[in-house]
């Protein structure tokens, strides 16, 4: 798993083809703590296998990210995968996007406050 800082308020994940997140969602869901400023930006282009453990990780990712008021944003996630998604009833819970420049532009900085 790879992440980059897109701009000050957005981190970008990057995904590797076969996830083994539970350590490393965890860690990203700890720096997304209540008093953080950042949304994030899962990218989803190198995945080929969605393991039940990592879908659970993005929902805790995903309520954490909003109790602090952010948002979490997936892009370049292919049809099989988004199936999975919406095979266990998910698609609504996440924002899909096309690539990352679909989804840092779909986070809108006019709707955050920052400092």
């Amino acid at each position: 798993m790879a992440t980059q800082n897109l701009s000050e308020h957005v981190l970008l994940i990057t995904l590797p083809t076969e996830p083994q997140l539970n350590r490393d969602l965890e860690a990203v869901a700890q720096a997304t703590h209540p008093s953080s400023d950042c949304d994030v930006v899962v990218d989803f282009s190198l995945v080929e296998i969605l393991p039940s453990a990592t879908i659970c990780h993005l929902i805790v990712l995903e309520r954490v990210l909003s109790a602090a008021g952010r948002e979490l944003v997936l892009c370049s996630v292919t049809p099989n995968i988004k199936a999975v998604f919406r095979r266990v009833g998910l698609h609504k819970l996440f924002r899909f996007v096309d690539d990352e420049l679909a989804a840092v532009q779909s986070l809108d900085r006019s709707e955050h406050a920052y400092p």
